[in-house]
Order: C-alpha cells, then sequence, then structure tokens
C-alpha cells in the first residue's frame, strides 16, 4: 500500500517550492515584447532585485541558472592569465573554480574543508602573501548547498582590506539570496551572482549578477556577445537588456515572488523566518542524534546556513531514509561526497523559499517515520523538540510571520 495520495513535497535545496501565486502569474498568453507594459514591469523588477541585494549598483538578468552567472561575472572581469584566488567551504566554489580554468583564468584554491567556514586569519595571511597583488578577485560563496555552511561575508572583507589587497571580492548568493541576511554595499562586496530558483521561487531559468563601481572600472573586454555587461546596461532598445527575446513567463512570475518577498513579508522578516525554520530543523536532529549515528554537519550553529541544513547518518543509512521518504511523497536532497563521507551517508533538507510551519513539521514528521520504519537508531521525540521551537518563535511577539501562503 502506498500512501503519498495528496501533495508530494519537495524539501531538497533547490529548486524550491514554488508558490501557486507565481505558476498563476506565470500561465498566459506571451505578451507584446516591444509593449509598454513589459518595459515598465522589467524596470520594476530591476529595482527590486536591488532592494533584495542591498545595493545601488547595477544588476543583469540572464536566461540561465547559476553556472551561466558564474560565467558571465568570470567573462566581464577577468582576461585569460588572469589570476584568481577561489576560497572553498563544500564544493560549488570548486565549481566556480572549474568554470575560470576553462576560460584560461589562473586559479589557486584556498581549501577550508567541508565542515568549516572561512578563517578570516588565514585568509588575511594567504593575501599578505600576494605582495605584488597579482590576485584581481577573490572568489567564494556566502552558503554552499553541499555542505550547508554560511561564510562571514564582512569578515572576509576585512581580511581582504588587512591585508591592504585591492582584489575585487565576488559572492555567490544562489542557495542564500532572499534566504539570509545580505548587504552587498554595506558589507563591501564588489560582485554578487544569484539565480531565481531558490530564495526567490521562480522555475530555474533566470540568472543575476550584481556589481558595484569598483568592478565596473576593472571590467575587461569581455569575448562573448551574449555574456557582455555593456550592451545590457545601456541598451538603445529594450530587447538589447536580454540579448534577445526576454523571458517574459519567468518575469511575470518574479514579478509577483518580489512583491511576496518585498512587499507583503519584507525582508527582515522573510530572513528571520528561514532561521527559525533551520533552528526547527537542527533541534530535531539535534534531538535524533542523541542515540545513534544522526549529526548536523556544521557543528558551530553560528556557522550554519538558513537556507539548507546537511545532515550526516550511519554508512549507507542517508540513500535508504532519501528512498523511503520519497515513497511517502517526500523528497530529501542527496548528500555530496565529503572528504570523509559518502554519498550514502549525508542528506539535505532545503527549507528555503515558500514554506510554513505544517510544511517544515511534515518534512521532519516523515523522516522520524522513516527512521524508526528503518530502524536507523535515533532518539524518538525530535518532532516534539522541533515543534517547541516553532511554538517559542510564534509566541515571542507572536514572532515573525512564518509563512507566506
Amino acid at each position: 500500500m502506498k500512501l503519498s495520495r495528496g501533495r508530494s513535497q519537495v524539501a531538497i535545496p533547490g529548486p524550491s517550492i514554488i508558490p501557486d501565486r507565481v505558476l498563476n502569474a506565470m500561465h498566459q498568453a506571451a505578451p507584446d515584447i516591444y509593449g509598454a507594459e513589459l518595459m515598465s514591469m522589467t524596470d520594476g523588477i530591476y529595482r527590486d532585485l536591488r532592494r533584495v541585494a542591498r545595493t545601488a549598483g547595477e544588476v543583469i538578468v540572464y536566461l540561465g541558472n547559476g553556472h551561466a552567472a558564474w560565467e558571465a561575472a568570470l567573462s566581464n572581469l577577468l582576461a585569460p592569465g588572469d589570476r584568481a584566488l577561489f576560497v572553498s567551504t563544500g564544493r560549488f566554489t570548486h565549481g566556480w573554480a572549474e568554470m575560470a580554468r576553462g576560460l584560461g583564468i589562473a586559479v589557486d584554491l584556498l581549501e577550508f574543508g567541508f565542515r568549516s567556514d572561512v578563517d578570516a586569519a588565514v585568509l588575511t595571511e594567504r593575501l599578505r602573501a600576494d605582495a605584488a597583488h597579482g590576485y584581481r578577485a577573490v572568489l567564494l560563496v556566502q552558503t554552499d548547498t553541499a555542505s550547508a555552511v554560511s561564510n562571514d561575508i564582512p569578515a572576509v572583507r576585512a581580511a581582504l582590506d588587512a591585508a591592504g589587497h585591492p582584489a575585487l571580492l565576488m559572492v555567490d548568493c544562489v542557495a542564500s539570496l532572499g534566504c539570509e541576511r545580505f548587504d552587498m554595499d554595506a558589507w563591501g562586496v564588489d560582485v554578487m551572482v544569484a539565480a531565481g530558483q531558490k530564495g526567490l521561487m521562480v522555475p530555474p531559468g533566470l540568472a543575476f549578477t550584481f556589481h558595484g563601481p569598483k568592478a565596473d572600472a576593472a571590467r575587461v573586454p569581455c569575448r562573448s556577445p551574449y555574456w557582455d555587461w555593456k550592451p545590457r546596461l545601456d541598451p538603445v532598445v529594450f530587447y538589447k537588456r536580454f540579448c534577445g527575446t526576454p523571458p517574459t513567463h519567468h518575469l511575470f512570475g518574479l514579478r509577483v515572488a518580489l512583491d511576496m518577498l518585498l512587499e507583503e513579508e519584507g525582508l527582515e522578516a522573510a530572513w528571520a523566518r528561514h532561521r527559525v525554520f533551520a533552528e526547527t530543523i537542527w533541534a530535531a536532529v539535534e534531538h535524533w542524534g542523541q542515540d545513534g549515528d544522526l549529526e548536523l554537519n556544521i557543528e558551530d550553529r553560528a556557522k550554519r546556513s538558513a537556507a539548507v541544513t546537511a545532515i550526516r547518518t550511519g554508512p549507507g543509512d542517508a540513500k535508504r531514509l532519501r528512498a523511503w521518504c520519497s515513497d511517502a511523497g517526500l523528497t530529501l536532497g542527496v548528500g555530496f561526497v565529503a572528504p570523509d563521507a559518502d554519498g550514502d551517508s549525508m542528506f539535505r533538507i532545503g527549507h528555503m523559499g515558500h514554506n510554513s510551519p505544517p510544511m517544515i513539521l511534515g518534512a521532519l514528521a516523515t523522516i522520524e517515520a522513516g527512521l524508526g520504519a528503518l530502524g536507523i537508531p535515533h532518539r524518538p521525540g525530535g518532532v516534539v523538540a522541533a515543534a517547541a521551537v516553532i511554538a517559542a518563535a510564534q509566541e515571542a511577539d507572536r514572532g515573525p510571520p512564518l509563512s507566506l501562503i
């Protein structure tokens, strides 16, 4: 007998759950791509994307995913033969570095492992050692969805300043934008890249680059007409903003998503809600782990992401649990291979974007049922511990609004 006959739930770290209102906004006939209405809506979207990033700088929208944003930023700021320092705390900086190598950029890697954030003191010394200022850029992610670590971006900025290094600071916020605090201008970030399918709650297909005046002055001749910032920044006609046909229906969905995030909930409230949901999940895992092998990948809660949680299990238990939960209608995130753990012994819970207490607690209850059904050692009662976090948040001044529904 299979019980999953209702709406299934995806709890992976992106693509995240798409609100029905966003889907409904996209469900319409193709518009006039030369009409004033679409142009006006697009102008408003660009303004509001700056609000989400907390920047007065430039924003560019591409038809693409996070990898597209990676390549666009690299292509406009680093020429073949330029050197860049990639700072890794998981998996995704490695991906960005691999792309840079493919573009002929000389890559140096500063590795902090799979269970730690950036050590700013170590980074400062590495930058001081580059006395000739050969690095044109320092690149890292705010949240690495593989390890579920959250890096302290102001501390990274301070490391560059302490070393007196002029490199551009380039940050990947694909997983964190809209979920975790990010202040691009106040934190001294020169370039930020993101995508729409996580905290911004639209289907995969939109990529964003944001850059400030220092990056604008450091631009190199772009070898690709498609990635080139120049015609998109000052388009003589509307379609040049997108190097062709605009992504009309993604823009319709993004317009609604931005309204939900900025006007109805508020960005600060959204950050607080994500933190509450993260702490809810941590409470369950920490309780389960008192009897068994379950543990959070990042030990220090101050260094954990508010958007995704990575969980370690006994050998092969994560694979079995994911399969059991899938049959029950819950999709959990696969585990990335870590130096000391295989992918069958880690799983991830995405709690970014469009979530509510019933969705979070329902996912945790399903996981706890799976742990029991499979005989995976754990201490029962994790869902009760999680529910207490939700209750406390709701009662504290009636708490931040926890639902976007």
